[in-house]
């Protein structure tokens, strides 16, 4: 059976995605480690947004930014005024989703969503800078997905919630359960039990939906994981990725 490939799906494979920019090897999200993925060659990266006082969409993964910054305020209540005074030890601000995507038109963003209220603002952002396209969306919230897929339209790459994941996992063991999305971005395993297994990969590929792994940092689960055939990994140590598919000759990066 045929099916159709998203734009942001449809790339050469293995896909290689750099996690928030590569946070082992910079500071998460912050549009220094970007610069530094797309130097290295990164066509994909992941990131999260939430949404401050003013209605401004930013790229940050915690509610507080105290863990990355060290200001033990949350996101939600400051302004884009308030931000721009703050700087991460190596001295990054706390970037607009709006700049990145500018920044790099021909980047391709996975983006978590970290809140309710981000979403409408999120698909403004979006749609103001023709990124439909290349940008996939996500969330462990299952209803921020599907709002933001009201709000963007049947042309938007999504990334279903556990139930969805769920329902591809027992595809693999013969049960025929509706699926209906393009790619299923997971963790290696949930809550000790193995999610990414080679049944669900060929449930997942009878069905023409992508297989994406979160987050892989050491080689040898990277070569597992390629062995058995999933479609992409998510990675905190992109220059680690970059090795390994070098060696076995599946970088399709720049």
């Amino acid at each position: 059976m045929r099916h159709t490939v998203h734009p942001f799906l449809d790339h050469p494979r293995p896909t290689a995605f750099a996690h928030r920019g590569g946070s082992l090897e910079a500071e998460e999200n912050t549009l220094p480690a970007f610069e530094r993925a797309v130097a290295l060659g990164y066509t994909h990266v992941e990131l999260d947004v939430h949404l401050t006082a003013d209605g401004a969409v930013v790229i940050h993964h915690d509610d507080s930014l105290l863990r990355v910054f060290g200001v033990d305020r949350p996101v939600a209540g400051l302004t884009r005024a308030d931000l721009a005074t703050v700087r991460s030890p190596g001295g990054a601000a706390v970037p607009l989703l709006s700049e990145l995507l500018h920044s790099w038109p021909g980047l391709h963003v996975n983006i978590e969503a970290k809140s309710d209220a981000v979403i409408a603002p999120l698909a403004e952002v979006i749609r103001r800078a023709d990124a439909l396209d290349r940008v996939c969306i996500g969330s462990f919230a299952p209803e921020r997905t599907k709002a933001a897929r009201a709000a963007l339209g049947p042309r938007l790459c999504w990334s279903p919630a556990h139930a969805g994941v769920a329902r591809l996992w027992a595809r693999g063991w013969g049960l025929p359960l509706p699926t209906g999305f393009p790619v299923a971005q997971v963790p290696v395993r949930w809550r000790g039990i193995p999610v990414v297994t080679p049944r669900m990969v060929r449930a997942a590929h009878a069905c023409g939906i992508q297989v994406q792994v979160w987050t892989v940092d050491d080689a040898a689960e990277m070569d597992r994981l390629l062995d058995m055939g999933v479609d992409g990994l998510m990675t905190d140590r992109p220059s680690v990725l970059k090795a390994v598919l070098q060696r076995r000759g599946q970088w399709t990066g720049g």
